[in-house]
């Protein structure tokens, strides 16, 4: 056993701290998440689930989300709610790392904690590598994402491949093929990444495991000790600020509701879209049979007009022409 902990690698020293410190720390920053969002003091885009994502993991994003905001113009939301939260998230990851990093160093580690600011020493530290990790693993995501669409497409449109996206491929599976093309190499491209910069973190933890002096009590005492450190002294206090925190959210959550529940903000609005009527092939044809009976009513009524007045020109000169024979004749008498 001491072995194992001794050659316990650095991608799962860090992966056993962050993912149950997100979890330890997710119920209590998504009250505060949802009373931001009753408030209406931000407004998602389209990407509210990676933006929440990012938020909940925080130790390694509160100072890299600017970063990226500013660096590749991309925008997570609109409103002052988003730095609320990854400034809420703090104080909640501190000690949501700091319980979790006491009982990893005790359980899997048998190490005494270095200090009682094991929570601040780690939030720093994670904090410190997503602002140089996460804007890079972005930069390079994106690019291999670029590339791997570019890819997609030029084989669609090989020679070997085109008789079966064009003839032989419904639209649903090559969509689907494409998808699956370059969205494997993109999630590939980071996993591998994130699994890196989990081991630079989960190696700077190791060293200061490393620093620690091991435990000299037997499981049966670190068991008793994991007990006691989440006893509070005061049992009954704690139960009361809980039930009055609870009550006081509560409250606020149902007062702030009715007046501003979310909506769509105007920069993530969707263009209205009339719904077209369903064809109906019979009405129709009679439509079409109606419009076609009166256009040739018209033209049938426009040829008896045009017939009627070449009638009547024809009987005008006619008559203009009996009249200058008669004036003619009654000259020539005398």
């Amino acid at each position: 056993m001491a072995e194992e902990r001794e050659s316990m690698s650095p991608t799962k020293i860090g992966f056993g701290i962050l993912w149950p410190a997100c979890w330890t720390g997710i119920p209590i920053k998504a009250v505060f998440a949802v009373l931001v969002m009753t408030m209406g003091l931000v407004h998602f885009e389209g990407r509210f689930g990676l933006a929440f994502l990012m938020v909940f993991a925080s130790p390694v994003t509160v100072f890299a989300v600017p970063i990226m905001i500013a660096m590749f113009e991309t925008q997570f939301g609109e409103g002052i709610g988003l730095p609320l939260i990854l400034g809420m998230s703090i104080p909640v990851d501190i000690w949501a790392l700091g319980l979790v990093g006491r009982t990893f160093f005790l359980e899997r580690l048998r190490r005494e904690p270095p200090h009682d600011g094991l929570g601040l020493a780690i939030w720093w530290r994670a904090a410190l590598i997503g602002t140089f990790f996460l804007p890079l693993l972005w930069w390079v995501v994106s690019r291999v994402t670029e590339i791997a669409i570019t890819a997609s497409h030029s084989m669609a449109e090989m020679e070997s491949m085109r008789h079966l996206f064009d003839t032989g491929l419904p639209i649903a599976e090559r969509i689907g093929l494409e998808l699956t093309l370059w969205g494997s190499i993109s999630s590939a491209v980071l996993i591998v990444l994130a699994v890196i910069g989990i081991s630079i973190l989960g190696q700077i933890i190791r060293r200061m495991a490393e620093n620690s002096r091991p435990t000299s009590e037997s499981y049966q005492g670190l068991i008793t000790r994991w007990d006691l450190m989440r006893v509070p002294s005061d049992q009954g206090l704690l139960l009361a600020s809980l039930a009055g925190v609870g009550v006081v959210l509560s409250l606020m959550f149902w007062t702030l509701l009715p007046v501003t529940t979310p909506h769509p903000h105007d920069c993530c609005k969707k263009p209205e879209v009339q719904v077209e009527p369903i064809f109906k092939p019979v009405e129709s044809l009679n439509k079409n049979a109606q419009r076609i009976a009166s256009v040739a009513a018209q033209v049938e009524a426009m040829e008896q007009a045009k017939a009627e007045t070449k009638g009547q020109k024809e009987k005008g000169r006619g008559k203009a022409e009996g009249g200058t024979a008669q004036d003619s004749s009654a000259k020539a008498k005398p």
